[in-house]
């Protein structure tokens, strides 16, 4: 008797989202900081100046993030993913053709809004609505292609932008992935379904059964904005994005600064981006295993040692060992700004308030990518080096990883309070 075997359309769906992460953040984000110092000498634009399209991105996606529900209650996701290629596929073009900076901070407008719709925020939404079983894991799944679209696109791209004798080759490097883009928008225009045969809009209902691993039915939106730990919580992500994006940004123009060669940096940031693959997953069972604090402490350590390495930087054998260090080791610091806002957001405040704490938190630590930036470059357009500005970072960080550890405390304090309240209340009903 032959079984008929359906096959289930939602793996076309993730399969599209894993292209969509890999090309839109792999091609357009992870590899920024190789054209910085390129773009500025073959144009004369000072880095701090240059910056400013950063901010602009980071500001365009933070504004966005918080109407994001509203514009795909309006349009659907198909659309508005879409509009996102449409508008990354204008930006690519834009920074090719740019020559002042207002013009490449129209580009960053644009890079900003179509990552907005393309990548993390995007994909949560998609995943949600076609598969209700296994979304962490195939959300880190999904979110890994970032690294490996990252690791390619650095080797494609360094070349033409380092060519000898061609001091403008990043523009040929933006069309190029313009190209990139515009092929796999076809992809998703022609194969991406907006919802499953079976969906019938309903949403997903906070789970009433006891909570299981680290999640919790968790406390009013309203009571949470009482609590002096989200304000704290607030300050600490906002720096992390601050500190992150700022040191990360700048990785490979001060690689070259520093004197290692084209080639070696491109093996480095590939590098960096595969590692990256790997520690989005396991800083998903570091926090299964042993809670918030150890991951939050693990991860902010990483960072340390990577601020150490770079600012140690050199054209030496040592200097690239250290170079070998910051790509490894800064892929388990950055999951900070990505894998650790939901977890903060579900950890400390639970299911009950967790869309709203969610887009906050992702709103405040684009707001640190916007601010971070420009403070690195305009620290480089000050003392010739990045060095002290990674040094300041490596304090900052140093005092965030204190105040997290108070913010901790007092959130499971809250957290414990609620439960026995709860259990309270099942007794005498």
């Amino acid at each position: 008797m032959k079984r008929d075997i359906k096959f289930d359309y939602k793996w076309v769906i993730i399969g599209l989202c894993f292209l969509m992460v890999f090309t839109c953040l792999g091609f357009c984000s992870s590899n920024k900081s190789l054209y910085i110092g390129a773009i500025t000498d073959a144009l004369g634009i000072k880095r701090g100046a240059f910056a400013l399209n950063d901010s602009v991105r980071f500001i365009t996606t933070a504004v966005i993030n918080l109407f994001f529900g509203s514009l795909v209650s309006r349009f659907g996701t198909k659309k508005l993913i879409c509009a996102g290629f449409l508008c990354l596929i204008t930006s690519m073009l834009v920074y090719s053709f740019a020559t002042s900076v207002p013009v490449f901070c129209i580009g960053g407008a644009l890079l900003g809004l179509g990552l907005s719709w393309t990548t993390t925020t995007m994909v949560g939404c998609v995943v949600t609505k076609w598969s209700r079983e296994n979304k962490g894991t195939i959300m880190g799944a999904i979110l890994a292609a970032n690294g490996l679209g990252g690791a390619l696109a650095a080797q494609i791209v360094t070349p033409i932008i380092y060519e000898e004798g061609n001091a403008f080759g990043y523009r040929t490097a933006y069309r190029l992935v313009a190209i990139i883009l515009a092929i796999v928008a076809v992809f998703i225009l022609v194969f991406f379904r907006e919802n499953p045969k079976n969906h019938d809009g309903s949403k997903i209902e906070v789970s009433k059964k006891k909570s299981r691993g680290q999640s919790w039915v968790g406390m009013d939106f309203s009571a949470a904005l009482k609590k002096h730990f989200f304000y704290s919580a607030l300050v600490c992500i906002f720096l992390t994005g601050f500190i992150l994006q700022g040191v990360n940004g700048v990785a490979g123009a001060h690689m070259r600064d520093v004197g290692l060669d084209a080639a070696y940096i491109a093996t480095m940031m590939s590098l960096h981006s595969i590692a990256l693959t790997g520690f989005k997953f396991l800083t998903g069972v570091i926090y299964d295993k042993f809670g918030l604090r150890v991951t939050i402490s693990t991860c902010s350590a990483a960072s340390l040692v990577t601020m150490v390495s770079l600012a140690l930087l050199a054209p030496t054998t040592t200097g690239k060992i250290l170079a070998v260090v910051y790509s490894v080791i800064s892929s388990l610091a950055l999951p900070l700004e990505t894998i650790m806002l939901p977890i903060y957001a579900g950890d400390l405040f639970g299911e009950k308030s967790f869309n709203k704490i969610m887009g906050i938190f992702v709103s405040a630590n684009t707001a640190g990518y916007a601010l971070g930036s420009v403070m690195m470059n305009s620290i480089f357009d000050i003392f010739g080096s990045y060095n002290p500005g990674f040094i300041i970072c490596a304090i900052a960080m140093f005092l965030v990883i204190i105040a997290l550890q108070f913010v901790i405390t007092a959130a499971h304090r809250a957290r414990k309070e609620i439960e026995i309240a709860n259990k309270f209340e099942t007794v005498n009903a």
